[in-house]
C-alpha cells in the first residue's frame, strides 16, 4: 500500500477544478472534448428543467469551447458514442460503459417493482410495436390503461417502454424537447457491445468500479455521505468502505489529507500524472465561469463548502418563502474560487439574457482582471445559448455588475 499524499486547500482545489476541465488553460473543444470529459468523469447528471438550458447543456459550456447543444444532440441520437442512462440517477455517459450497468438490468428483470404482472404482461405488444413500426414514444401507442408506477400513476404505454428500458431491450432514440422516443438496443447499438459480458465477476468488484468511477467523477472525495455517492442503485455505505479498502490495498486509490478537511479524500491512481501537472504548472491567468446547479463539481455541496468556502442549495424545489437567493440560480466561478452567484431569465423572443439578480459572495474584491474574465464568460454565454443581448436587472445588488451588459 502506497503512502497518502498532502495538499494544501488550494492545491485540492486547483486539481478539482482541473479534473472537471475547469482550470486554466481551458482545452476541451468540439465532440472530442465532450467525449473526453465524460471519459475522465464518467457521466453528467440530466435534469429537464430548461432555464438558460438544462443541466447536461450548461455543465459542458464551461468547459467546451464553443459549445453548443446540438453537439451532444449528435452524440447522443446520431453517432450513438453516447447514451441517456442511470448512473448519478439520470445521466449520460459513454455508450461503452452498457456493460458495467448488466448488475442492474438484471437486477431489474428479476424485480421490475409495481405493477409488474399488468406491466410485464404488455411488454411483449410494445416491443413489437416498436419492431414494426419503429422508434416510438408512449403518446404513439394505444394503451390507456393506468398502472402505479415509481413517479407516479401513468399510462400501461409509458410504463412498458419504461420497463422495456430498464431491462436494457430499448434505448432512448432521441427526446421530442423532453419527450422520450424508445428504439430497439439490438437495432442501435453494436452487436459486439451488447453480447459484452458483464466485465465485473463479483458483486465486490462491480463495487470497486463504482466507487472508482464516483471519485473520479469529482476528483477528490471522501468516504461520507453526500450528494456524489446519492443515486438510484447507490451502493451503502459499508459497501463503499470495504470497497476503498480494496481499491487502497491494490493501490488504485490514495489517500489524501488536504489542509482544514478533517478526514481523508481519495485520488484515483490514474489521476496522479494530471494532479502532478496542475500543481507543477505555471500560476495561470484566471478565467471565469458559469457552473450548473447540478454540476459534477459540487455534487457534494458539504465538501464544497469546506474546500471552497462556498455554500450552495439548488432552491427550484423550495416554496418561494423559505428560497434564501431565487427560484434558478447559478454559481459563477473565478480562478480557484467561487466568486458570485446569479438569478438568469432568458427571453426566447426577444433574444435577450437578463440578470435578474446578482450576489457577490462576501470578502470579494472586483478588480478589472475578474470584470475581464467574467465579461469574457458571458460573452461565451450569450452565444451558447444563441442570443444577442445582456440585460442587468434594476436591483442594487444587479447594478453592481451593469457594466456586463456594457459593450
Amino acid at each position: 500500500m502506497s503512502e497518502g499524499l498532502k495538499l494544501s486547500n488550494r492545491e485540492a482545489r486547483r486539481f478539482i477544478l482541473s479534473q472537471q476541465g475547469l482550470w486554466t488553460p481551458r482545452q476541451l473543444e468540439g465532440k472530442a472534448g465532450i467525449l473526453d470529459y465524460l471519459e475522465r468523469v464518467g457521466c453528467i447528471q440530466y435534469d429537464p428543467l430548461d432555464v438558460v438550458g438544462r443541466n447536461p447543456e450548461l455543465v459542458l459550456q464551461a468547459r467546451v469551447a464553443d459549445y453548443r447543444p446540438a453537439l451532444l444532440e449528435s452524440l447522443l441520437y446520431e453517432d450513438r458514442a453516447l447514451l441517456d442512462g442511470w448512473d448519478k440517477n439520470m445521466s449520460i455517459y459513454r455508450v461503452e460503459d452498457w456493460p458495467h450497468w448488466e448488475r442492474r438490468r438484471q437486477a431489474y428483470r428479476q424485480n421490475p417493482g409495481r405493477s409488474k404482472e399488468t406491466v410485464e404482461a404488455a411488454l411483449p405488444y410494445v416491443l413489437q410495436e416498436v419492431a414494426e413500426r419503429g422508434p416510438l414514444s408512449s403518446l404513439e401507442i394505444e394503451m390507456e390503461k393506468r398502472v402505479d408506477w415509481p413517479w407516479g400513476p401513468a399510462r400501461l404505454a409509458r410504463a412498458a417502454l419504461e420497463n422495456a428500458y430498464f431491462r436494457g431491450e430499448m434505448i432512448i432514440h432521441h427526446k421530442v424537447h423532453t419527450r422520450k422516443v424508445y428504439g430497439l438496443a439490438e437495432r442501435h447499438l453494436p452487436q459486439a457491445l451488447l453480447a459484452t459480458p458483464d466485465p465485473h465477476a463479483t458483486t465486490e468488484a462491480y463495487h470497486d468500479w463504482y466507487v472508482q468511477r464516483r471519485v473520479g467523477s469529482v476528483g477528490l472525495l471522501w468516504d461520507r455521505g453526500g450528494g456524489a455517492w446519492l443515486a438510484m442503485g447507490a451502493i451503502k455505505s459499508p459497501e463503499r468502505k470495504a470497497a476503498l479498502a480494496r481499491l487502497q490495498a491494490r493501490e488504485e486509490v490514495i489517500p489524501v489529507e488536504v489542509e482544514g478537511i478533517g478526514r481523508p479524500l481519495y485520488l484515483r491512481a490514474q489521476d496522479r500524472p494530471r494532479l502532478e501537472a496542475t500543481l507543477a504548472g505555471p500560476e495561470p491567468a484566471s478565467q471565469a465561469a458559469i457552473i450548473a446547479p447540478l454540476d459534477n463539481l459540487i455534487w457534494d455541496r458539504t465538501l464544497i463548502q469546506e474546500l471552497f468556502g462556498f455554500q450552495y442549495v439548488w432552491e427550484v424545489y423550495k416554496p418561494v418563502a423559505e428560497r434564501q437567493y431565487g427560484y434558478y440560480v447559478l454559481p459563477v466561478l473565478y480562478g480557484d474560487r467561487f466568486v458570485a452567484r446569479f438569478e438568469p431569465e432568458q427571453d426566447r423572443e426577444s433574444a435577450t439574457l437578463r440578470i435578474k439578480q446578482w450576489w457577490w459572495e462576501p470578502e470579494v474584491t472586483v478588480t478589472d482582471e475578474m470584470r475581464a474574465a467574467l465579461k469574457a464568460a458571458f460573452a461565451a454565454f450569450l452565444r451558447y445559448l444563441q442570443i444577442g443581448e445582456l440585460e442587468v436587472g434594476e436591483t442594487a445588488a444587479a447594478e453592481a455588475v451593469a457594466w456586463l451588459a456594457s459593450a
